[in-house]
Order: structure tokens, then sequence, then C-alpha cells
């Protein structure tokens, strides 16, 4: 199956807008893109072998390769937000982007 007919959902990927006295990230988002992507909510192995890196990892976000993504941002789909833990840049072949992430509540 081509990456194409995965990505089967329209989500908008943002940036937050400023940082705190601390450097933290304010928890106001600015838009950076709409994109097509797939969200893949983790299973079985995949979700234990992810637990024992980052317990907090529980889905992957698919999308076409693009610049400029990267922790800080998060995606929204439909009610659903999404933190970025990790951006995996599937085979450094400039084609696809791996995004594990946490759903926030």
């Amino acid at each position: 199956m081509s990456l194409a007919s995965k990505l089967n959902r329209r989500i908008s990927i943002l940036t937050p807008v400023g940082v705190d006295e601390v450097g933290q990230p304010l928890d106001q988002y600015h838009p950076v893109a709409d994109t097509w992507a797939s969200i893949e909510p983790l299973r079985g192995r995949e979700l234990f072998s992810a637990m024992q890196v980052n317990a907090e990892v529980t889905t992957r976000i698919r999308i076409r390769y693009r610049e400029g993504i990267d922790r800080t941002m998060i995606a929204r789909y439909g009610g659903s937000e999404f933190e970025f833990l990790y951006v995996i840049h599937t085979d450094f072949s400039k084609k696809e982007l791996q995004i594990m992430c946490k759903e926030r509540q």
C-alpha cells in the first residue's frame, strides 16, 4: 500500500506562540500547516515497545516529508490534540515523517 493511500485524515500542525520566563512553550499555538496524515493508535507489541522508551507514546502520525517539523509542535484532528514527542525522518529519503505522539486530554 502506498503512502498516499494511507494519508486519509486532514490534520492541522501548530507551533507554540512563545515561551514563558523559564523557556517552556506557552499553551497558545499558531497554525503552521494543514496536511494529509495517517493517525495510528499503537497497539500490542508496538505500544509495549514504545512504552519502554517513553510511557506516554500512544499514537503514530505519518505525513509527507516537510521541513521545519519539530517536537515543540502539536497536531489537531477533529476534537483531539496530539503532542509531538519524537519526529522520525524515515530512511532520510525526504518522503515521509513519522511523528510519535501522546494524545492530550
